[in-house]
């Protein structure tokens, strides 16, 4: 079993930075690639960031490009997001999510794609 547990968010002011970090335990833990989503209210949950272990390549949404990164820490098995000039449009309650096989067919930004995923952490952006 593999549990994924997001913390770092809260109440930041516009322009503001926060990073959530999303770590990841239990025996049976790998990793292919760990992806960021949010949801806002009322709307559908919607893909943030992606990276792959091997290579350490990454993907983001054209929406925060050039403000949020993602990155890893192998040795604690944590994914971090970074997310600076935060904008209330990025009030969302992010997920970290967790897509342990490798496949020639992957596509990071589905949701589909994640096996795993955590229990998510409240981001609000006041303006």
């Amino acid at each position: 079993q593999v549990q994924l547990v997001e913390s770092g968010g809260g109440l930041v002011q516009a322009g503001g930075s926060l990073r959530l970090s999303c770590a990841a335990s239990g025996s049976t833990f790998s990793m292919y690639a760990m992806g960021w989503f949010r949801q806002a209210p009322g709307k559908e949950r919607e893909f943030v960031a992606a990276l792959f272990r091997i290579g350490g390549s990454t993907d983001y949404a054209d929406s925060v490009k050039g403000r949020f990164t993602i990155t890893r820490d192998g040795a604690k098995n944590t994914v971090y997001l970074q997310m600076n000039s935060l904008k209330p449009e990025d009030t969302a309650v992010y997920y970290c999510a967790s897509a342990p096989y490798y496949s020639s067919t992957f596509y990071p930004r589905s949701q589909r794609e994640y096996d795993y995923w955590g229990q998510g952490t409240q981001v609000t952006v006041s303006s």
